[in-house]
């Protein structure tokens, strides 16, 4: 059997999770560059020990050679189950066939699901609620609500004699670098690519959870996804930015194009931005990633959509890119629809009436049929002025 590296995160509390190096896209939509980890935590105390999460389908046997370890699998009294998505409790079913006496302790929507989910018995289930606590020995868990961060069940658990905040899914990042923040030096771009694929359509909420957390005090927080925070400032602070919606001189562009004549419209006014001292962040659809595109949508004051018309309507790439923006609800005040077409038009009609159910801006729409001509060109860097005007006018 292996001899597994299991950081002791503070006296008798372990990290048994796994980390998932080759994993490259997560829901068939999130690319994984780095990969991830599935955080699970052992918690022993004198009396009683607790399992914290579980891991992604696939991995039980390693979370058990690793519970092994430690303890005896038997030994097990609770299983705490923060969220019940799969890559965080498919394996608590597992786990508890194997520890007999185990009970599961979720919220009560949790706790649902869990018998919806993995056929866990009630009677073999302990329902909390916000503010409940369970005493292990000399190791106290308390359990806080966190509905919606990211679904509707979800709480956080907190080790109260060690000030162990253990957030499932809340302040992580999908990578499989590190067990400890200071170790990934690109953490927080990680983390707020993290935070735009999964966090801010519930960014109201996750402000709630945020003040939650600070006000608990952790000296560790503990996601679920990515390296555990020493440092919990460091990425409490990220949050108030990106909770509170707040952004930058920036603007995202999206487009994709056919014969150029959208990316020339989008070079134009990208020039124009530039110039007017606008940040500026380019993505062509056909080869953009989705976890940068979410990254940048967190603090972009300003957006521009570009595209050809196809069949008289938009390309289905800005179609796709259309649906994602209004699914992830950033924060962006203002936009611009670019589009281009040959024999017939209709994209820039269907992009307006896409933006337009939203509480952006339009600022304005633009519609060039060919290549363009320097007229059409003029055309767009005077919207582009109006973009950056407004942009920097906030």
């Amino acid at each position: 059997m292996n001899k597994y590296a299991l950081p002791e995160i503070s006296d008798n509390v372990f990290w048994v999770g796994i980390k998932d190096w080759n994993r490259r896209l997560f829901d068939a939509l999130i690319p994984l560059p780095q990969g991830t980890s599935y955080n699970a935590y052992l918690v022993k105390g004198t009396q009683k020990i607790a399992l914290i999460d579980s891991v992604n389908p696939g991995f039980e046997k390693e979370l058990k050679n690793k519970i092994e370890q430690l303890s005896e699998l038997k030994d097990i009294d609770y299983v705490i189950m923060n969220h019940a998505e799969p890559d965080h409790s498919a394996s608590i079913k597992y786990i508890m066939d194997l520890a007999p006496r185990s009970m599961l302790v979720a919220s009560e929507k949790g706790a649902k699901m869990a018998g919806l989910y993995f056929d866990i018995p009630q009677d073999r289930m302990i329902i909390v609620k916000d503010g409940d606590v369970l005493d292990l020995g000399g190791k106290t868990l308390k359990f806080v609500e966190a509905p919606w961060l990211h679904w509707p069940e979800t709480m956080f658990t907190f080790l109260v004699e060690d000030r162990i905040l253990f957030t499932c899914d809340f302040f992580g990042a999908h990578t499989a670098f590190g067990f400890y923040d200071d170790e990934v030096d690109d953490l927080i771009s990680l983390a707020k690519r993290y935070f735009g694929e999964i966090m801010m359509p519930f960014r109201k909420l996750a402000k709630k959870g945020l003040e939650k957390a600070k006000e608990l005090d952790p000296l560790i927080v503990a996601p679920s996804h990515g390296p555990m925070y020493r440092n919990p400032d460091r990425i409490f602070k990220a949050h108030e930015a990106w909770t509170s919606g707040e952004t930058k001189e920036k603007v995202i562009v999206l487009y994709v194009t056919m014969w150029n004549s959208t990316e020339n419209m989008v070079k134009a006014m990208v020039e124009t931005l530039l110039s007017e001292g606008i940040e500026v962040c380019v993505y062509n659809l056909t080869n953009a990633d989705l976890g940068d595109i979410a990254k940048d949508l967190v603090d972009s004051r300003g957006i521009v959509l570009g595209t050809p018309t196809v069949l008289g309507g938009m390309h289905p790439f800005a179609i796709y890119a259309s649906n994602v923006f209004k699914i992830l609800r950033p924060p962006t005040k203002y936009a611009v629809a670019l589009s281009s077409y040959g024999w017939g038009g209709g994209a820039i009609n269907q992009l307006q009436k896409l933006l337009e159910p939203s509480s952006m801006e339009i600022v304005g729409a633009l519609e060039v049929n060919g290549p363009g001509r320097e007229d059409d060109f003029n055309k767009v860097r005077e919207l582009g002025m109006e973009l950056a005007a407004k942009i920097k006018g906030e």
